[in-house]
This record gives structure tokens, sequence and C-alpha cells, in this order.
């Protein structure tokens, strides 16, 4: 669009399911088994780089100056990762929006079988040192706040009665587990982790004398804490270890409760940051312009504006909290298969 020319990157292939990994080029066989003819794969630019100019007339609608460098592109989740300067085995981003995403750096070609999780070349892989970045999804993470929000915490469709804030205070006075009370986020279509069923989000275990509004909103965020969980252990399964994990402050991780349960049910440190997307394209498209030397000089100015560490006395009580959802989770995979 910014310069008339159709081109893609490597990583961009890998996310498409055509790159082979292996021999380092697009996957032909598979173009060739839905009979997609290879001429129509676009230009291949490296990810950094000099690859374009925009040109004049979407310079002037867009108020650029005609011909300036098109130097990066990348996939949503791998920019997302360059933001937070997540470019080494072993680093780990999460973004908990609409969708909840948790995104490992690797230095090996490891794939799930049953592809649960998504292996992509990440922006600085190379040829000569391979980089990727696994990616879970969860669909059903925002959007079930969001629902809870429209749904049970507002006085009519268009004037809501709570803001995110206040939903946040009401789940925070509930303990841990929410007294019994369990949801699975899984309503926003089919979920990779799950293999691509479509289970719905259901909840279970209500104590109609019990339970109240905060209870639903607490057992909400560990639904969706634990579903990325379950996701994050399949992770760990293909070799990514981490013990940090960055985020943007922003989303779900604005609520103090999301973000320190997110911690001690992933046993992770984490660390947020007050950047985006947009500023990680900025930055990259600074060093593919030549602005930037390298990297890390890319990222001057980023700085951690949060750490959260585990709470270690409330490990041990979500490990059971979380066994427990994942009891609820197999019986619902069980009556669906």
């Amino acid at each position: 669009k910014l310069s008339g020319k159709a081109q893609t990157t490597a990583s961009g292939l890998s996310e498409g399911i055509l790159w082979n990994f292996q021999e380092g080029r697009p996957a032909y066989e598979l173009l060739e088994y839905y009979g997609i003819d290879a001429a129509l794969l676009p230009e291949i630019v490296p990810t950094f780089g000099v690859q374009a100019e925009v040109n004049a007339s979407v310079a002037a609608e867009l108020g650029l100056t005609p011909g300036t460098v098109i130097g990066y592109r990348a996939g949503d989740n791998p920019n997302i990762a360059y933001s937070l300067n997540v470019l080494n085995p072993g680093e780990v981003v999460a973004t908990a929006g609409t969708s909840g995403v948790i995104y490992g750096i690797n230095d090996q070609f490891n794939f799930d079988p049953h592809s649960r999780v998504n292996t992509f070349l990440h922006v600085n892989n190379t040829p000569a040192k391979p980089i990727t970045g696994t990616l879970l999804c969860v669909n059903g993470t925002g959007i079930l706040n969001s629902w809870l929000r429209k749904n049970l915490f507002s006085s009519d469709k268009y004037s809501y009665q709570y803001s995110y804030a206040e939903i946040n205070e009401l789940a925070a006075t509930v303990p841990p587990g929410a007294e019994g009370l369990t949801i699975l986020p899984f309503g926003n279509g089919a979920e990779r982790i799950l293999q691509n069923k479509q289970i719905g989000a259901s909840v279970s275990g209500i104590s109609l004398t019990t339970h109240s509004k905060g209870h639903l909103a607490r057992a909400a965020q560990e639904g969706i804490i634990f579903a990325l969980r379950y996701g994050f252990d399949i992770m760990q399964g293909l070799g990514i270890q981490a013990k940090t994990v960055k985020a943007g402050d922003a989303n779900m991780f604005l609520s103090p409760l999301f973000a320190q349960t997110f911690a001690t049910v992933t046993n992770t440190e984490v660390e947020l940051y007050n950047t985006d997307g947009s500023q990680g394209a900025a930055r990259a498209g600074g060093v593919g312009a030549g602005i930037y030397p390298d990297f890390t000089s890319s990222f001057t100015g980023l700085s951690c504006t949060r750490t959260i560490t585990p709470d270690a006395a409330l490990i041990p009580v979500y490990e059971e909290v979380y066994h427990n959802w994942l009891q609820v989770l197999n019986q619902q995979l069980i009556s669906r298969s």
C-alpha cells in the first residue's frame, strides 16, 4: 500500500505456514499440493533494511515526504515482541487484549506436532543464527472481560454501571479460586490450544448463596490466566523456559490483580513497559533505515514501569485451583469429543 510493491519476508511467510524451516526457503511443496502458482509469491525482502520507498500519491495523502524509506515489516506479535526488546532465546512477551498471547523466543526449530502453538521465524532470524518465536493464542481473553462488563456490570446495554477499575476492585475482594466458581473463557471461536475445538465459554460451580458479581469477575480473570498457563506449559515442553515475561502496561495488565495473578500462576516475574506495537515498528524502522546502527541503540528510552513478582505463599494455592480448573476443562473436552 505504501510503496505500490508486493513484498514479504521469510518471517511473514512462516506466519502463513509457507516456509520450509529446514531448507530455509518458501514451502513450495505446500503451494504445489494446493495448486497455487509459486509465481504468485511476492518478492521476499529482509525484515530490516531498505525494502522500498513511499510513493508520491501515498506520501501526499499521508503528509509524508515522497521517497521515505520503508525499512521494516513484521507481523503483529513478532513486532510487539520487538517493541519490548524480546529478541533472545528464553525471552517471552505476553499481551492480554481482546485475545491473549504468549510469544517466546527460541534458537531451535521446535514445533508442536498437534499445532496447539505455532512457531514462526522471529524478526531477527538469520540463516547463520536461527531465531524463532513460538506463539500461543487464547481468543477469549479481554473479550470475556468486556462481555461481563456489558451484560452483568451495566444498567443497560449502553450505560455502564462499573468501570474496569471498579470491576477489578470487586474481584480483589474475593479470595483466590473464587470460592469454587470456575469460568472457561473459550467463547470466541475455535481455540488453537484446544486443537481447534469450539467448546464455548462456561461458568460452573455456582453457589446461589455464596457467589456474587465479584466472584464472577475474579473467576473470569483466573480462567483467562489459567488458559494462558495451559498454553505456556505446552511452550515449555518445546524448550522455552522463562523466568521473566515482558508486557506492555496496557489492557488487562493494567489490573494489579490480573498482573499479580498471572505472575503467580506462571511463576514468572512480570515486567511492564510503557510501549506498544507502534513504538516497536518505529524503532525497528529506524534500524532498517540506518538511523540506528544496531538493535540495542534503538531501545534508548525504553524503561520498565512496574515489576511484579510471584506471591510465593499463593503459588501452591493457585496450583490447586488451576488443577481444579483443568478438571473442568477436560470434562468439557471429553463431552465435546
